[in-house]
């Protein structure tokens, strides 16, 4: 199995060129379309999401993560295992979130080059022919150097920053919910947010924080849009406050 995760935008071509270039390689391949709005040029965003999602991945799978600003300047091309899962994408911190978290990670380079490679579709030309290999078995050893560590390594401590806003207007949060406090309050802006363990148990008109299904706090609305309500963008800052 192969899982998707861009920035390249559901309505736009490149996700499915990317696709059919993995089946070119692997044409049994099971490919899923994981997220293609992922927060366009923001890697940062992107690396805490992938890792929260990550954790819903099979073992054995690969993700193609292509959230790529840098893509055909000099910014390796690299995959990783990390807990018997398989990561092939841009070395530009992207991956650094899950290899961070994991118990377990190797790491290689990816030297080799097509006989095309566009300068700015390194999804397509690069990263899709590799997932192929690595899919049905087939390790490209000889287009690979191993490494000791990512070039570009992104703080993987919790994020306390918004990462992704769905369409229903949820905000997700870098920030796992597991090891907070059920009375502690997020200050967004001049809001005060206070725990909901599901919609239902929202105040009408109130945004409330809550465990979200991929374990992250996330702020939310009971039947309305947090995003619209707070004012809320990816990158948006806010503070943990706990009560005495």
């Amino acid at each position: 199995m192969i899982l998707l995760f861009t920035d390249y935008g559901s309505a736009d071509p490149y996700s499915g060129l990317m696709r059919a270039a993995i089946w070119a390689h692997a044409p049994d391949v099971a490919i899923v379309d994981l997220l293609h709005e992922a927060p366009s040029f923001n890697t940062r965003a992107s690396a805490h999401l992938l890792s929260a999602m990550s954790a819903c991945f099979p073992i054995g799978s690969v993700c193609v993560a292509v959230v790529d600003p840098g893509v055909g300047s000099a910014r390796s091309a690299v995959v990783m295992h990390a807990d018997e899962k398989w990561y092939v994408g841009p070395d530009n911190g992207l991956l650094s979130v899950v290899a961070g978290r994991a118990l377990q990670s190797e790491l290689w380079r990816i030297d080799w080059r097509p006989e095309y490679l566009s300068d700015s579709f390194h999804g397509r030309d690069l990263f899709a022919p590799i997932a192929a290999w690595i899919d049905r078995g087939a390790f490209p050893h000889s287009k690979l150097s191993e490494i000791e560590r990512l070039n570009i390594g992104l703080d993987y401590s919790d994020l306390a920053e918004v990462i992704y806003i769905d369409h229903y207007g949820n905000i997700m949060t870098g920030m796992r919910a597991a090891q907070i406090q059920r009375n502690a309050q997020f200050l967004f802006g001049s809001s005060t947010i206070e725990f909901a363990r599901v919609f239902s148990d929202g105040l009408s008109g109130r945004p409330f924080w809550y465990k979200n299904s991929l374990g992250l706090v996330e702020f939310a609305l009971n039947g309305a849009s947090a995003a619209l309500f707070l004012g809320a963008q990816v990158g948006d800052q806010f503070e943990l406050y706990l009560p005495d």
